[in-house]
């Protein structure tokens, strides 16, 4: 990550719409912020590939191109038809950036968890508010940057971030299904991938 880009990101953490400047809002910007999770995505699916599982490396790999590329499609779409096309590319670097941001409030999300466990509210209870408070700041930055990069309305804001999430949450979710329903319909070339990886001499 760029100096530039980790202060946009550190901005836009906090709320500072002034955090939008520090992007590079060019073809070139999009492609380097999506690079650091491909090269992610590509080093997992080697690992687990080399580990004979064949079948989870490319679901895995496959639902991480889907998250990482849809929310810039439909967006995209979106912004298209309410004439913001302008201001799209700022706003798609910056929504690719900022999924830096979940890592540290996942660990604040778990601290957090433990406080509560520690004053005496039940795991279970204290998980919950955990994960809604994450999900709720998850929420409310992509809220906050589309508003602010896109210059949209309140009610167009909460379309956008409700259609981009649940779509993006559906596409996910579709590697699994497909995986399922090749698991009922009986071995695939790539079961019979994973079946030669496991029988060979290690």
């Amino acid at each position: 990550m760029s100096v530039p880009a980790a202060i946009g990101v550190a901005r836009l953490a906090r709320f500072r719409a002034d955090g939008l400047a520090a992007f590079d809002a060019t073809p070139k910007g999009l492609l380097n912020a999506f690079a650091p999770w491909f090269a992610f995505a590509l080093v997992g699916f080697v690992v687990v590939l080399v580990a004979g599982n064949p079948r989870t490396a490319l679901g895995d790999l496959l639902a991480t191109v889907v998250a990482l590329l849809t929310p810039a499609v439909l967006s995209h779409l979106l912004v298209r038809r309410w004439d913001r096309e302008g201001a799209w590319m700022r706003y798609a670097v910056a929504v690719v950036w900022c999924q830096w941001v979940m890592p540290p409030a996942l660990f604040a999300s778990v601290l957090v968890i433990g406080l509560l466990v520690a004053i005496g509210l039940p795991e279970d209870g204290a998980v919950l508010i955990g994960m809604l408070a994450l999900l709720a700041y998850a929420l409310a930055l992509n809220f906050f940057v589309a508003r602010h990069a896109l210059g949209l309305s309140r009610l167009r804001t909460t379309a956008l971030v409700a259609i981009v999430n649940l779509g993006t949450g559906g596409l996910v979710t579709l590697p699994t299904l497909v995986q399922i329903g090749l698991i009922a319909t009986g071995p695939t070339p790539l079961d019979q991938m994973e079946q030669v990886m496991r029988a060979a001499p290690t």
